[in-house]
Order: structure tokens, then C-alpha cells, then sequence
């Protein structure tokens, strides 16, 4: 064990949803003025106990790919002669720790016991927008400032958050095409103003700043976080060929192709730079997916501003709905044995893979609420549970979306036909059989309702609520 260093002042940059050392504003910031205050900086990752919890499964994919994201991180950093710290615990608890005692980390095989690394005077770490985190962050920010250091925190995840677009009198938007003429109003008004919100962020010379001559320091196996490897779902890489970008408006609603970046696992963790993606996409004239981009940046800020969406309908009559919330239909749903093919695809692609394609999640997410008349929220967990780009803002929203309960709603008569969507997004049905083998066999169930019948259910349930 390494004798502590009596006195010794430290900056920390806290790593969350921002999992790169590049374009990484917080980061940056942290290590400018780490140079400048001639204080180390010292990266730090806190496996979160509230979080890990909260998981069912113990082969969650999600898991795994922060792990290996996090051991590159990790190597990356000791090749400049510094570590990533990993901690595992309730951060308000490990803050409290750390503001009183200063920093300790523990050695490679932790049987040396703990390595005194300094005392924190101010912690860095980028903006986080969902309920949960805020309060996590409030907390901490409390505990940190109660001992006398400083927390700062910066915009990194989106071009624009809380306030930066809004309508003309100060309130957030609540419907999605306004919302998206301003945000490009006023990401070219920035620019003509000499502010590229594209930009990279470098971090230049800077990485001199970090606290170096670390020994290797503990990182845990998945095993001793609670969990294990899934070697059966295949992550997918953060680069994509240009031609997904171009040919994105053409492609995107068909199912049986590659047709869209599966790029949402990366910004959930942020190992791509929203940034990188907003300029590729200008770049290669890709306004279609440069739209989807800005939808996700629409869903975060309602979730920032109307943070009861969480748990609530956003039109309040919505949660007057009287939903059978049938719990063997609801499994026959995730298993995906509805007897409707397109839905079943959808869900055996998800159970399998932890994705699933755009147009196939609005089609089984529709059938789930208006077919089988099931509370958006229990698709939602589902869904929660199962995909890897799971993002709380985008669930939310797309899920209210379809139930016609959110603020940029499908109309409540809009009722999705498996069949019509069927022909027009998998003509040939090469989605279908790919995922429901047995379709067309005497194997395949019958369809768990019809469509007519589910549809005038539905309409009846819903006007009642829409009744003054």
C-alpha cells in the first residue's frame, strides 16, 4: 500500500453517461483547470448500487458493455501513466466518504489494502437530465458543498437542454415540429454568432493534468458486481457506414434490412459525442436522421420539464383509461405469440437481441395498448428491461406516444392494422420469417383477437375518457 500523501489537493472528474475520454466537455473543462490550478485530476467511475439493483436480469447486456467500455477507458488511461478509479456503492454514500476522509482507491488485488490518492477541493461532471439522477446529483452537490468543495457540472449529452429552446414567451415546447424549427433556428443563429454547437470538444495538451504515477488499480469483475458475461447478444459498433446515413430516408422503415445506425446503445452511454453525430449529419446532408437526433433532445427536455411523465399519462385523462392489463395476455405479448406475425417478430428480435426495429416497437407497442388494451407502462418496463439503447426520456415518450397520452401524441383513433403495416414495411415477409419461423404451420397460434373487434374496444375505452 502506497503511504498516503498528507495534504495532497485533487480534482475528480466524475464519469456517467459520458463513457470517452474525446469530445467530452465536463472532462475537458476538468482538465484545463486542473492545469491551471496545478492540481491532478483524477477520473473516477461509480458502479451505482441504486441502479445495479434495479436490474432483473444477471446476463443484462447492458452490463457487460459498460464493463468492457469502461476497461478501454481504463487502459487508455494507463498508458498516460493515470487509472480509472471504480467505486461501487450508493454515490451519496461514497461522496460523503470521500468528502470526509479524501480519496482512497483500492489496489489491483485488493489485498494491499487502500491507496490514499488525495484530497478532493472540486469535482467535475456533466449535466444528467433524468428525475432519478437530478436528485442523485442534488444530494451529492449538498454533501460536497456542506464540506466545502466544489461541484461543477456541464452540458454534454444533447446541442440543447433545459431552456435553450423554448417558445417565445419562455415555456417549453410540448409539440414536437415547433420544437424542431426552433432548434434549428437556433443552431444556425449560433452559428452565424460564431458559436458552433458541433464542435468538438479537445482536450489539446491537457491530459498532463492527470494525476499520474497511479499503481494498477482494482477493477471489478462483472461476477463481484452481482452479474455474469451474455455471450449471446451481439453489441453493436459505434461506427456506421456513411451509406446508412445517406440512404436513411429510404431504408429506415423496412425491417428486414440494415437500414438505421443502431447507434442508440452509444449515446445512452455516451461513447459517441452527440456532437460527432450532429455534424456528420449536416455534413452528409442527412436531415432525416439529423430530425430523429432532435426528437431525442424533444423527449429529454419534456422528461427534464414535466418530470410526472415518468409515472403519469401526460394528458391527465389518459390515466382515467380502465385498461384490462390481462397478465397472460401481457406475457403472450413478450413472448411473442400474439398470432399476429409482424408484433411476434418484433418481440422475439427484442428477447433475443436487446433491439428492436423503429416501426416494429410503434406497431407492438400499439397493438400492446390498443389492441390488447394493456397500460402503456407495462410495455414500457418491458421494454425498459429489455433494450440496449434503453434511454428513460425516449421509452417514455415513444410509449405515450403510441397510447396518445404524451404532449406530440398519435390521435387516440389511430389504430395501428399488424396487417396494413405488415404489407406495406415487410411486403415479402422476409422480417417475419426471419424471427416466427413456424408462421403459416399449423405450430403458428391463432391471432389473440381481431383486428375490427380490438379497435372498437379501444375506441370505446378511450372516448369515455375523451368524453367532457
Amino acid at each position: 500500500m502506497l503511504a498516503p500523501v498528507q495534504g495532497s489537493e485533487v480534482y475528480v472528474f466524475w464519469f456517467r453517461r459520458d463513457l470517452r475520454l474525446e469530445d467530452n466537455r465536463g472532462f475537458s473543462v476538468a482538465l484545463r483547470a486542473a492545469r491551471k490550478a496545478g492540481k491532478p485530476l483524477i477520473p473516477i467511475f461509480i458502479f451505482d448500487q441504486d441502479i445495479l439493483e434495479r436490474l432483473e436480469d444477471e446476463d443484462d447486456a447492458r452490463v457487460g458493455f459498460l464493463h468492457r467500455t469502461l476497461a478501454e477507458m481504463k487502459a487508455v488511461l494507463r498508458k498516460q501513466g493515470s487509472d480509472l478509479v471504480i467505486l461501487h456503492g450508493r454515490p451519496r454514500a461514497i461522496w460523503e466518504d470521500v468528502a470526509k476522509r479524501g480519496l482512497f482507491a483500492s489496489g489491483e488485488n485488493r489485498s494491499g489494502g487502500e491507496v490514499f490518492l488525495g484530497r478532493v477541493v472540486k469535482a467535475f461532471a456533466n449535466h444528467d437530465y433524468e428525475p432519478l439522477a437530478i436528485a442523485r446529483d442534488q444530494r451529492v452537490s449538498s454533501v460536497l458543498q456542506g464540506c466545502g468543495i466544489a461541484f461543477e457540472t456541464f452540458k454534454d449529452q444533447v446541442i440543447f437542454e433545459r431552456a435553450d429552446v423554448v417558445k417565445d414567451d419562455g415555456k417549453p415546447y410540448t409539440v414536437f415540429t415547433p420544437y424542431s424549427r426552433k432548434w434549428l433556428l437556433e443552431f444556425e443563429r449560433r452559428l452565424k454568432g460564431g458559436v458552433d454547437e458541433s464542435q468538438a470538444e479537445s482536450c489539446g495538451p491537457h491530459f498532463s493534468s492527470l494525476y499520474s504515477g497511479l499503481p494498477a488499480l482494482w477493477f471489478p469483475s462483472l461476477e463481484e458486481l452481482g452479474f455474469r458475461a451474455n455471450d449471446k447478444v451481439d453489441l453493436p459498433g459505434v461506427r456506421v457506414p456513411t451509406a446508412t446515413l445517406t440512404e436513411y430516408a429510404l431504408k429506415r422503415n423496412t425491417p428486414a434490412i440494415a437500414g438505421t445506425t443502431r447507434l442508440g446503445l452509444h449515446l445512452r452511454f455516451g461513447t459517441v459525442s452527440i456532437r460527432k453525430l450532429v455534424r456528420l449529419a449536416r455534413e452528409l446532408g442527412a436531415e432525416t436522421w439529423l430530425n430523429e437526433l432532435i426528437w431525442r433532445e424533444f423527449f429529454m427536455q419534456i422528461l427534464f420539464h414535466f418530470p410526472r411523465v415518468q409515472d403519469e399519462a401526460f394528458r391527465p385523462e389518459y390515466d382515467r383509461i380502465a385498461w384490462r392489463n390481462v397478465p397472460e395476455e401481457f406475457e403472450r405479448w413478450c413472448q411473442g405469440r400474439t398470432g399476429f406475425p409482424i408484433v411476434d417478430a418484433g418481440m422475439r428480435e427484442l428477447n433475443a437481441t436487446g433491439f428492436m426495429h423503429n416501426r416494429v416497437r410503434m406497431i407492438a407497442g400499439s397493438f400492446l395498448v390498443k389492441h390488447l388494451l394493456i397500460d402503456w407502462r407495462w410495455g414500457e418496463a418491458y421494454f425498459a428491461r429489455k433494450l440496449l439503447d434503453f434511454d428513460l426520456a425516449a421509452n417514455n415518450g415513444n410509449w405515450q406516444w403510441v397510447a396518445g397520452s404524451g404532449c406530440d401524441a398519435a390521435p387516440y383513433f389511430r389504430v395501428f392494422s399488424p396487417e396494413l403495416q405488415t404489407k406495406k414495411f415487410d411486403p415479402d415477409l422476409r422480417y417475419i420469417r426471419a424471427w416466427v419461423p413456424e408462421f403459416g404451420s399449423a405450430e403458428y397460434p391463432e391471432p389473440m383477437v381481431g383486428h375490427a373487434a380490438a379497435r372498437a374496444r379501444a375506441l370505446q375505452a378511450y372516448q369515455v375518457v375523451k368524453a367532457p
